[in-house]
């Protein structure tokens, strides 16, 4: 009976069903090895060996498969169809090996499968082959980089940067297009321009719109109208002439599909349509995938196999009728740069299974689904055939003239399943033109624009993203409208942006994306607000810091270009080795020049970069690096854990600090009054805001302060709110068994404390809301003290009432729920306790993201510290004479068998 090895217990009892009890179906629970993360994992002095370890996590595993194969001697690897999977197959492999699970008589060969289905399943088994190792050495190399890169250069950002976490190959690449996506949008001067429209009415009472494009004989251009004035003289141009209409045009447009989803654009319309992340999309994706649902997720390829055109092509006869299906079956290219791992598209294994029809209760899955089935039926489908309509107004004297667009859907095509989203504004030439003939009047409309003004500036939008201005210029009439507008700076990433602009530069693969964004958000760099990606102020120097240092490893065309060479080593056209000996030379160079420079040279390299954006000109003229606090000391670019910022060089008679992009002018200090003498003040420090009693002397060198708590708005306090906080702690009243009770902020959050006269250290209690420390009374008090002295470590007593009940865990059973925690809201299933990340609220945690964050922790655990062996005590001496034999015996003695044993046990 067959060994039949996948990747997770999901797809594993899927694909049992199918195979039967003639085999014996286990799952890896992906990567078994990896490199240890120490220095020497991956040995440049002898031609990158690489020295892997099972994981603690995975040693069960591969002994429960070396288990299987005792009484089975056949090995099945059908773990995923891309490098990663193939990667996972050699490792299967080499550690059974190893652990002489593999012996020379056990045949072992690969299966491949697109997609979980009986058919696809048993088409793979009546098809094995062998590793392909030209794609596990292309995996070989991408590890080797990834390695040296993360093991020699975020020692150097330690050592050069406080604050900074660390660097990755194609991470720090990806952090570089947000920071300098940031930079464009601090440099960015706005422009001012003017629209004009008119609205008329036809013969027949039917209103339309049109716009001027035509001003003293010119064609307009979009921002030819620069100011008010010019705005003014074009509406009396238009509605001192008569005007009729010029021209109508109609011409036929065809409108044809999308193609099919890859891994790139299935996360992009994800996150248009859904608002869900990239690590969102592929976790339900993966759900999708291993239930049978649809084909595999992570691909760079968007042909579709031909009995799968065939199987959609009879779904949209059968559905939408014959109108709606093609002559003949569209097939679509792949344009992508570097495209490789070109496998199928993404799309349902059923054509004929909608998401009313699916057997799942997850609603991201539901949508994700919807989403695919759509997409890949309309991608066969007929086009849209449209009518595209310009009319023509203008004056008999040619001066003046105005135009408006419009069409008309003839045949909706695969418009009527699906229309791809868009990441900018859409155009306004969708609407539908009443009908207009040549040559009548064109009248002005009684309607008032008035209304669509006060519309567009409440939503502050109209085409290409432009702001309006709450400044309008209206005819007497009201039916003309200028509308002031400025343009705007490029729009930070989304996370669907961000995929679609490294997918243009050929940054990254379909199987690192969502790992890539994700990344740079658990270190820090960046936070996502409003689904926006914004680069934090450590993110932002780390990226200064490798473009002054290391500006060749984040080049978007050097990133490319190494990609290329992977595929190159994929398609065995390339050495893997030579790839690594070429980068290696250059890189440690790199690493050695930079290592012996000292952290103040680093910054003031650092500052003259920054310089333009650091210290921007004044209004008056004067120095913009001279401090405004004290008026004499330089300001200059400084470092702390939290990241980079700008103090002054007079520190500490002078503490004044300011955000790197925060406003030169501006030290963000604030004095809201004055108590018994001492000005009470605001202030921005670099853990956050914060109020303090009197100024820093040398007689008074720690002044009072005091953080501002959680929910409390820099923008809300006043000199009230500040003296409450500088009162604290507060003193709640006298505990009955003596002892004073009080209450404050503390590192954790809210408390209250008391320590009775018999006891040697005070009790503390958390409270729930910040308020409470302010208004919680003696009753409330007293009864959560009795509850922490009677459950001091929270055991024992009422168990904690779950945030949010997610139910049982999809693969291994037994309850995930959503607690909150001292830290935060976090995951707890069994006992792995997951941080919810920022930006997450409890309420939107779904079950496969706490799948996805639990199996992250449990990869992370530590292996449990074995204890050491009591050391044995040195044998009594009997006779001097017996010292040479006791040495003798000792060096005999077979002491590197049991170490050696215990190494074979751990593969």
């Amino acid at each position: 009976m067959p060994v039949v090895v996948v990747e997770s217990p999901a797809k594993a009892k899927t694909i049992n069903k199918y195979l039967g009890s003639n085999y014996t179906v286990l799952a890896s629970y992906g990567h078994v090895r990896d490199l240890p993360p120490k220095d020497g994992s991956v040995d440049t002095e002898h031609d990158f060996d690489m020295k892997w370890e099972v994981g603690t996590d995975s040693r069960k595993h591969v002994k429960a498969i070396a288990d299987a194969l005792k009484d089975d001697n056949e090995l099945i690897l059908a773990t995923d169809p891309d490098r990663e999977g193939e990667a996972i197959s050699w490792h299967l492999q080499e550690a059974l090996t190893k652990r002489r699970s593999i012996k020379k008589d056990t045949p072992v060969s690969r299966v491949v499968f697109n997609a979980i289905t009986k058919a696809a399943v048993t088409e793979a088994m009546q098809n094995p082959r062998q590793v392909d190792m030209p794609l596990v050495e292309a995996y070989l190399a991408r590890r080797a980089l990834d390695y040296l890169v993360g093991f020699n250069l975020s020692p150097v950002l330690w050592r050069k940067l406080p604050g900074a976490k660390s660097a990755g190959r194609v991470q720090s690449v990806c952090l570089r297009l947000i920071v300098e996506r940031e930079m464009d949008i601090e440099a960015f001067n706005p422009r001012e321009y003017w629209s004009v429209k008119a609205l008329f009415e036809t013969p027949r009472g039917q209103e339309f719109e049109a716009r001027l494009t035509v001003l003293a004989g010119n064609k307009l251009d979009k921002h030819d109208l620069s100011n008010v004035t010019q705005a003014e003289l074009a509406v009396q141009a238009i509605t001192s002439r008569a005007l009729s209409v010029q021209s109508v045009e109609a011409k036929p447009a065809n409108r044809n599909p999308s193609a099919p989803f890859m891994t790139s654009t299935l996360q992009q319309e994800a996150s248009r349509k859904f608002g869900m992340g990239a690590r969102q999309t592929m976790s339900a994706a993966q759900r999708l995938y291993e239930a049978g649902y649809i084909t595999y997720m992570r691909t760079d390829g968007i042909d579709m196999a031909p009995e799968a055109v065939t199987a959609a092509r009879e779904a949209i006869k059968d559905r939408y009728g014959a109108d709606y299906v093609p002559d003949s079956p569209r097939v679509y290219k792949n344009k992508a740069k570097n495209a490789q791992e070109a496998h199928e598209c993404i799309r349902p294994t059923d054509m004929t299974l909608d998401a009313s029809q699916l057997k799942v209760s997850e609603a991201d899955q539901r949508k994700l689904y919807d989403l695919i089935w759509k997409r890949t039926l309309a991608c066969q489908m007929a086009a849209a055939r449209l009518e595209r309509t310009t009319v023509d107004i203008g004056s008999e004297d040619r001066q003046v003239a105005l135009r408006a667009t419009g069409q008309v859907v003839l045949f909706d095509g695969f418009m009527r399943v699906y229309e791809e989203g868009r990441d900018d504004v859409a155009d306004e030439d969708d609407k539908r033109l009443p009908q207009i003939m040549q040559g009548e009047p064109a009248k002005f409309a009684k309607t008032s624009l008035s209304d669509q003004f006060t519309k567009a500036t409440g939503e502050a939008q109209v085409t290409e993203g432009a702001k309006v201005a709450k400044e309008a210029v209206l005819s007497d009439n009201e039916s003309v409208l200028a509308l002031q507008h400025h343009t705007q700076p490029p729009p930070r990433y989304t996370e669907a942006t961000l995929v679609k602009r490294m997918e243009e530069l050929g940054i990254g693969r379909p199987s690192t994306y969502a790992s890539i964004v994700t990344t740079i958000q658990d270190r820090e760099y960046v936070r996502k607000d409003k689904n926006r990606l914004i680069p934090e102020e450590k993110g932002r120097i780390v990226t200064i810091f490798l473009l002054n240092f290391f500006r060749q490893y984040v080049g978007y065309d050097f990133t490319a270009d190494l990609e290329s060479q992977l595929d190159h080593v994929s398609a065995g056209e390339g050495d893997y080795k030579e790839l690594l000996n070429k980068f290696w030379r250059d890189f440690s160079a790199a690493i050695a020049e930079t290592s012996e420079l000292r952290i103040s040279e680093v910054l003031d390299k650092l500052d003259e970069a920054l310089a333009p954006q650091l210290y921007p000109p004044r209004e008056d003229g004067s120095d913009p690096r001279i401090c405004p606090k004290c008026g004499s000391g330089q300001l200059h670019l400084k470092t702390s854990r939290t990241g980079g910022f700008v103090g002054c060089g007079n520190y500490p008679e002078c503490r004044y600090t300011r955000p790197l992009n925060g406003d030169a002018d501006d030290s963000g200090d604030q004095v809201l009054g004055e108590d018994n003498g001492d000005e009470i003040s605001l202030k921005k420090g670099r853990f956050g805001p914060y109020v303090q009693r009197g100024e820093v002397t040398e007689e008074n060198k720690k002044p009072p302060r005091a953080s501002l708590p959680r929910g409390w708005s820099a923008e809300d306090m006043d000199l009230t709110k500040a003296l409450t906080l500088l009162s604290l702690p507060r003193e709640i009243g006298v505990h009955p068994e003596g002892g004073e009770i009080k209450s404050n902020f503390g590192r954790f959050g809210p408390y209250i404390m008391h320590q009775a006269p018999e006891e040697a250290k005070p009790v503390y209690a958390n409270l729930k809301d910040p308020n409470d420390v302010f208004e919680i009374g003696m009753n409330r008090a007293v009864e959560l003290l009795a509850e922490k002295r009677a459950n001091p470590r929270g055991r024992g007593g009422t168990a904690a009432k779950p945030l949010k009940e997610l139910g049982e865990h999809p693969e291994s059973g037994g309850p995930v729920n959503v607690m909150e925690g001292r830290y935060g809201p976090y995951v707890k299933w069994e006992k792995v306790n997951a941080t919810i990340p920022k930006g997450t609220e409890p309420a939107d945690v779904t079950m496969e993201l706490a799948v996805g964050w639990i199996a992250e922790k449990a990869a992370k655990k530590p292996a449990a510290k074995k204890k050491a062996a009591p050391k044995k005590k040195p044998a009594t001496k009997k006779a001097p004479a017996k010292k040479p034999a006791a040495k003798k015996t000792a060096t005999k003695k077979p002491v590197a068998k049991k170490p050696a044993a215990k190494a074979a046990d751990s593969e």
